[in-house]
């Protein structure tokens, strides 16, 4: 099927994610209609590369599918996100075996199928802020035995494929300095066991609960090892913000656009007694109308204006890339609490969209880079340039 990014295209799948958004909210199970919806338009596999028989979305269209996703539902924007990152890594710079990702393809036909990079660890925390996995991939005759346990492995059961952050096992292997890297591994595998933990303020939905994997045999070729820096230490690739970081921020300005409608579809129909006319007819409401627009422009002109210029080439902004996220997540959650704030209780009420939006919206703080080691990076590449 061709791939129709239109305006009018896009907003359909909006509208059909949206209508199941506040009931998959409230149950916290998969939100398969919502995906269905993205996956017959084409969207979650809108990344696979050319090479691979896909369409090739390149970085602004990803942003943009993201942002119509998320503006229907967050949870299915970041099950879409994982998804579609995933698939525009591997257009970029092959890594997955090529038999494995053949069957990834094959079942992206037949359906949603989800992938996530599952990192983080109950004790570890999140790996951009330092330390090395306890989960293990030991090497064996034929392959890989996966042990160890996750946290916030957005997806569930729902995942088609997972990512695993794994250190080597290796007979041969240097003790202090093991490999590190990803087994990429099949959800269908025996000996995955989920926890279900998830019971968040946000993105319900996304169903981000606990993994357990107990001698999960892969094949030889299911690990791919993440290299180390020139001077011989492992850093996290998710610590700073890259090209490809701006699929999680894009899906947030879409709840950020979701918060401005849902205001002004109440500020339209509220008719207060002593007011005589709907309240959108006030300066007061005009104004923090305009706030929470002013606020979104931001976001979405610091996105696109930044992948912008990396398109053009201008590498001067790598360094600016995680600043550049924080002030998206700055203007998302300002725009949807100026929302919230103006309306008072509907705006805090389960009645409204508006409730929802917001505790949606301020996730986007918990994706790393997170804005407290941006800042101190910031700071000293400032004030140190010298060691830049």
């Amino acid at each position: 099927m061709s791939l129709d990014l239109s305006e009018e295209a896009l907003a359909k799948v909006t509208a059909e994610i949206a209508a199941t958004a506040a009931q998959f909210d409230r149950t916290a199970e998969l939100p398969w209609p919502g995906l269905w919806a993205a996956h017959n338009a084409g969207l979650l596999t809108a990344s696979v590369g050319r090479q691979f028989g896909g369409p090739g979305a390149g970085p602004r269209e990803i942003a943009r599918i993201l942002t119509a996703i998320g503006e229907g539902d967050a949870s299915v924007g970041l099950l879409a996100a994982n998804t579609l990152l995933t698939h525009a890594a591997q257009a970029a710079a092959p890594t997955w075996p090529a038999e494995t990702y053949g069957d990834l393809l094959r079942r992206s036909k037949d359906g949603p199928a989800l992938v996530n990079a599952v990192r983080a660890e109950p004790e570890l925390g999140a790996p951009a802020r330092g330390g090395l996995p306890k989960t293990t991939a030991t090497r064996t005759g034929g392959g890989w035995v996966l042990n160890g346990r996750k946290a916030y492995a957005t997806g569930g059961a729902g995942l088609a494929y997972h990512v695993v952050w794994a250190v080597a096992d290796e007979p041969d292997g240097d003790p202090e300095r093991p490999r590190v890297g990803h087994v990429v591994v099949a959800g269908d595998r025996p000996g995955i066991t989920w926890v279900d933990t998830w019971d968040h303020l946000g993105l319900r939905a996304s169903n981000t609960h606990d993994v357990v994997y107990t001698d999960v045999h892969v094949p030889a070729d299911a690990f791919v090892e993440i290299p180390r820096g020139p001077d011989g230490v492992y850093r996290d690739p998710a610590a700073a913000a890259g090209p490809g970081s701006f699929g999680h921020p894009a899906l947030y300005i879409g709840v950020a656009r979701a918060a401005r409608a849902a205001f002004a579809a109440f500020a339209r129909e509220r008719v207060p007694a002593a007011l005589g006319r709907p309240i959108a007819q006030t300066e007061r409401i005009q104004a923090v109308a305009g706030e929470i627009d002013l606020q979104i422009v931001t976001a979405e002109t610091l996105l696109h204006g930044a992948l912008l210029r990396l398109e053009a080439g201008d590498r001067s902004i790598l360094p600016e890339l995680s600043a550049v996220k924080v002030a998206i997540a700055r203007a998302v959650i300002a725009a949807t609490q100026t929302a919230v704030a103006a309306l008072g209780n509907p705006g805090l009420s389960r009645h409204h969209a508006l409730e929802r939006h917001l505790r949606d919206a301020l996730c986007i703080r918990v994706h790393p880079p997170q804005e407290d080691t941006v800042l101190l990076a910031s700071g000293r590449r400032i004030l140190n340039p010298e060691k830049d």
